[in-house]
């Protein structure tokens, strides 16, 4: 819609650096480590192949994943800020010698969702 705003938005600095900053800080006030990286999009619903995730390696991606991309492109586009936090919930397909499950998802998903929501609601608290 281009009542939102410019049809292609530059992606360079899709992020908000400011609360990029107030994530990590809440973060080491919850222990929580937050890393930072090329974050790769792939269509799903499915795993990505050992192939994929050489070519995603090789374009220098540290996280692959099948959402978040869409809805900062998006956010972009109407000229929001954003702020990235995704949950790293599994290894990639040919990482490990066992196959990928999603229950594996669903228990880091619940193992760090206490932690995660108290930082978030730190976030949204001092991001003004």
């Amino acid at each position: 819609m281009d009542d939102f705003g410019t049809r292609f938005p530059d992606m360079t600095h899709a992020y908000c650096k400011d609360a990029i900053d107030l994530a990590v800080a809440a973060g080491r006030e919850e222990g929580v480590d937050f890393r930072q990286g090329m974050y790769a999009f792939a269509q799903g619903p499915m795993y990505e192949t050992p192939a994929e995730i050489k070519m995603f390696s090789l374009i220098g991606a540290d996280t692959i994943g099948m959402s978040t991309v869409a809805e900062v492109i998006i956010a972009c586009h109407a000229g929001i800020k954003v702020l990235g936090v995704s949950c790293v919930t599994n290894m990639a397909a040919g990482l490990q010698n066992t196959p990928l499950h999603h229950q594996e998802v669903l228990d880091t998903e619940r193992a760090v969702e206490e932690k995660l929501s108290n930082v978030l609601r730190k976030v949204i608290s001092r991001w003004s």
